[in-house]
């Protein structure tokens, strides 16, 4: 799958003696290095969860071998580490599926017309390249093949759509709603009903054995923010074909070895250019978190960063304006990996009290109140869900309450003017309006509101989500 000959001859210039090509300067090397670690942040955090939940069998967070569905019918906790700022509104099933051997065929159950449910395709580049499902292919059974971008393959009998896949590994994750804390049984059998088969097997047919050797790099935790972040980009790139408009920013990156055969190699420089390389890793971090503090008291900004590469390229003209997606793409891993494109779902965050003042649970109280007819416009369902600040992970409290959501309406506390004030805070606020309770760190955290299926007024920005102010 290699198909990086043109950047290996590029990379030789710095490389080897077959050219006389100049020297590498130090103000170049930084300039790839911020360029290239914005455009492989997303992919390497990416790689993480490749790595923790399917190459690595002594992992905690292990789900199972590429092409083996793992289906989980409970909700995420705090002990859910692999990925930031999780959705614990919906039971997952999770897989790493493999399409070089050949194509997948994804079947679904007919579903329940009241259940939401998603299957969420995403590539190598963390692009939502297809969704299955509620909002997008209905609440019927289906059958659905996919296939290599290159594939050229009949359209089997049965199955309902092809879909391509600009990469040959990608990742899915399934969301089945849960109505109550009743239904987990029901969830379950959802789950066992969704099946992934090789086009081979769908067909009756023998499945040819699989033939990869690839030697996967360990991952190690800290590594996505530093220069080693180089060397799993330099893998996930060697087993990608570029796409057309990528080849001259790739031949770019291949002057520090990243994406060639030889490899990205720190000491392979000397002491100016590594430390050029480290400045530039650190530009390029910075130059993200500085997006996000843009983009930070934007209420659709999850609508515009999450999507298909080419939705993605037209946000990234549209909304900012940028020439490109990287960091769009790399801010959207930063702040949620795999959140949903926006017409599955929309995500009002709530990141800062004031501009570089983070809500802080540990001196303050918050409220966040809905007035009447004023609750999240949804086709499927809403959730407020509560995060640490410095871990990005769920908050552990002694309710086992991570969220609040639209399915606990009935036990929700109402003023008489039938408004609902949310408690966002570390301690109960009484029992009478602990049902409306959201649970707090005893420090810095962040809040997202998460609209499943937004109508129309909630994506134009017509509806906006109320402000989290103090309550002290």
């Amino acid at each position: 799958m290699k198909t990086h000959v043109l950047l290996t001859i590029l990379s030789c210039c710095i490389f080897c003696s077959c050219t006389k090509q100049p020297t590498l300067t130090p103000q170049e090397a930084k300039e790839i290095a911020k360029e290239a670690y914005i455009y492989g942040f997303p992919m390497v955090m990416n790689y993480k969860t490749l790595y923790v939940y399917t190459l690595n069998t002594n992992s905690k967070e292990f789900k199972g071998a590429f092409n083996e569905l793992a289906c989980d019918a409970r909700l995420y906790t705090p002990e859910d580490k692999a990925i930031v700022t999780p959705n614990s509104d919906t039971p997952y099933c999770m897989v790493w599926c493999d399409i070089r051997n050949e194509p997948l065929v994804i079947s679904v159950p007919d579903m329940d017309p009241e259940r939401y449910y998603s299957l969420q395709l995403i590539d190598l580049y963390t692009h939502n390249f297809a969704y299955i499902g509620s909002l997008t292919t209905g609440n019927n059974a289906g059958q659905y093949l996919i296939t290599p971008a290159s594939w050229s393959g009949d359209k089997p009998e049965g199955i309902s759509e092809v879909i391509p896949c600009e990469t040959d590994l990608f990742f899915m994750i399934v969301r089945t709603q849960l109505m109550d804390e009743n239904d987990l049984e029901q969830v379950q059998t959802i789950q066992g009903a969704y099946k992934l088969e090789t086009l081979s097997e769908y067909l009756g047919e023998k499945t040819a054995p699989t033939n990869h050797a690839e030697n996967f790099t360990a991952w190690h935790e800290g590594d996505q923010f530093t220069v080693a972040s180089f060397t799993y980009l330099d893998q996930l790139l060697n087993m990608l074909t570029p796409v057309d408009e990528e080849k001259a920013v790739l031949a770019r990156f291949a002057k520090l070895g990243i994406g060639t055969e030889q490899g990205f190699n720190l000491n392979a420089f000397d002491a100016a250019i590594q430390d050029s390389i480290k400045a530039g890793m650190k530009a390029g971090f910075a130059e993200i978190e500085s997006f996000i503090k843009k983009i930070s008291s934007d209420p659709l900004a999850s609508a515009k960063i999450f999507g298909t590469r080419q939705y993605l390229a037209q946000s990234a003209e549209e909304n900012y304006p940028h020439d490109n997606l990287y960091v769009l793409r790399a801010a959207a891993a930063h702040l949620g990996l795999y959140g949903n494109s926006g017409h599955e779902a929309i995500y009002p965050t709530y990141l800062m009290e004031a501009p570089g003042v983070p809500f802080n649970a540990a001196e303050n109280k918050y409220t966040l109140t809905f007035k009447k007819e004023e609750l999240p416009p949804v086709k499927a369902f809403w959730s407020l869900t509560m995060y640490d600040g410095r871990t990005q992970l769920l908050v552990d409290n002694p309710l086992d309450r991570y969220l609040l959501n639209s399915a606990m309406a009935p036990d929700f506390s109402y003023a008489a003017d039938g408004s609902l004030t949310l408690y966002i805070q570390k301690e109960s606020p009484g029992k009478q309006l602990e049902a409306n309770w959201l649970p707090a760190p005893d420090g810095p955290f962040y809040c997202v509101l998460r609209l499943y299926g937004p109508k129309a007024e909630a994506l134009a920005g017509n509806w906006v989500n109320p402000p989290i102010v103090l309550n002290n």
